[in-house]
Parts: structure tokens; sequence; C-alpha cells
């Protein structure tokens, strides 16, 4: 299934909210409250910020598939290189196994190399093994342990 792929607008933000409450594993089932206006503010701050972008899959109808967060980061690691960090990457749940996840993997993937990041990485939750066979289909080494705090 061939999806259009583009910086989510406010409009989107309802859609992105239910993909990523549906989808919500650890320390965060149970934490979102799906009203809108909690979101808002950090949305449009999102938005606005150079250094980030979040983007949509677009379905046929203008239905939002899947999603991503793609943060630019600067570092001296890499002689200097940035690196770029994929965050709430995920797929509407009726979509998955359609290569939706795959496009926006690669477009993300696109946007790095042409910002000459030397570097992708993402975490993902430890529960959550189908979306680490699918990363490591794509090519990407699980070759560190994460470390969160909940403040």
């Amino acid at each position: 299934m061939t999806v259009t792929i583009c910086k989510a607008e406010p409009q989107h933000l309802p859609e992105i909210l239910a993909i990523l409450i549906a989808g919500a594993a650890g320390a965060r089932v149970g934490q979102e409250s799906g009203d809108i206006d909690d979101y808002r503010k950090a949305f449009d701050a999102m938005l606005a910020a150079p250094e980030m972008d979040i983007y949509v899959a677009l379905g046929p109808d203008g239905d939002v598939l899947g999603t991503y967060q793609i943060h630019f980061l600067k570092g001296l690691a890499f002689k200097g290189r940035s690196r770029v960090e994929l965050e709430s990457v995920h797929t509407r749940a009726d979509m998955r196994g359609k290569g939706i996840g795959a496009q926006m993997m690669a477009h993300a993937e696109d946007l790095a190399r042409k910002a000459g990041a030397g570097l992708m990485q993402l975490t993902s939750n430890k529960t959550r093994k189908d979306a680490h066979r699918f990363y490591d289909q794509l090519g990407y080494d699980q070759s560190h342990v994460g470390f969160k705090k909940m403040l």
C-alpha cells in the first residue's frame, strides 16, 4: 500500500493521538488522557521547532495511517556529524503489515541523509517484540541498552 508522507498539520492531531494512545506500552499505559487540549501546546511547539518535525502517513482518503517524530541532534561523536533520533514511530493497528512503517522509515532515513546525519537511532519499549523484529529487518542494530526515569 502506497501512502503519502507529509509534515503533520493541526488537523492531524486527533488521529495522531489515537494511534499513539493505542500503541502505548510500559510506563505510558493508562497515562495518556486522550483530551486534545492536554497535547495542543506541545504539538504546536513541536511544529515550530527547527530541530524536529512530526510526519504522518496518509491513506488515499487523507486519513492518518501512521506517524513518527524526527529529531536532528548535534554532537561531537562521529567527527561532529549530527545524528537523528526517531520517536513515536507507530502505524495504526489495523494497517500493520502493509508496508506503511517501512515507507515511513525510508522517508526518515532520506531526510537524515539529506541533512548529513551520520547515524539514525531510536528506542522501542522492550515489550514491543514485533517492532523489534521490524527494525531488525530494516537493518537496525540493537547496539545499546537504554535507561529511562519517569519524572
